[in-house]
């Protein structure tokens, strides 16, 4: 687990059910929080991100960040979490190091939003001392879990130009790994162990 304090993974059998688990978690996310997220092409992150978009009730319109650096979706005063955090949305493939994260300027928004990094693993780590990783596979008709990109789904290299399709209406099975690291994620969050509405989903630890 490479210094986690705890791995969890979950089976998901459709692509609205891992953006139900996303919600679900979003709706205990706090300001200050740092999720990386990863995983191969078409895998699902951006219906991950607009999952957690709804739970944390920001503004809609979430997409796959890969030709924007960062976009901010602002807290809606008439959703689910009025005076809730912002979720601030990142694509770091492009970037090369830490060095060029710290050019961006996350710090600035990291106390009073939630901060989601695709392709962070390796260049946020130094934004907070708690994170919590998640990594998507899911198999492309037949293709298995990393094939798309050389087996480098949590850390292709900057500047290959490759682009995130999330097929959103394709539903095999995806598999979602969290990972907690730091005194906030130091136990799973009970979002991750209670999902009555989701029949088709299996855990292991």
């Amino acid at each position: 687990m490479s210094g986690a304090a705890w791995e969890r993974t979950l089976t998901m059998g459709t692509a609205a059910q891992t953006h139900e688990l996303a919600a679900a978690l979003g709706a205990v996310l706090e300001a200050g929080d740092l999720l990386v997220l990863s995983g191969e092409l078409g895998a699902g992150k951006t219906t991950f991100t607009q999952g957690l978009g709804e739970g944390l009730g920001v503004r809609a319109g979430i997409i796959s960040p890969t030709f924007v650096l960062v976009r901010i979706h602002p807290n809606l005063p008439d959703g689910p979490r009025p005076g809730g955090p912002d979720l601030v949305h990142v694509d770091a493939y492009r970037l090369g190091s830490a060095s060029e994260i710290d050019d961006i300027d996350l710090e600035n928004t990291m106390d009073s939003s939630v901060t989601v990094v695709e392709w962070g693993r390796g260049r946020v780590e130094h934004l907070s001392e708690s994170r919590l990783e998640v990594e998507l596979h899911r198999q492309l008709g037949g293709t298995p879990p990393g094939a798309l990109t050389g087996g480098q789904a949590a850390t292709q290299p900057a500047g290959t130009e490759v682009l995130d399709f999330d097929t959103d209406d394709a539903d095999e099975p995806r598999t979602v790994v969290f990972r907690g690291f730091g005194p906030r994620w130091a136990e799973p969050p009970a979002a991750l162990a209670a999902l009555p509405s989701l029949p088709a989903t299996t855990e292991t630890d």
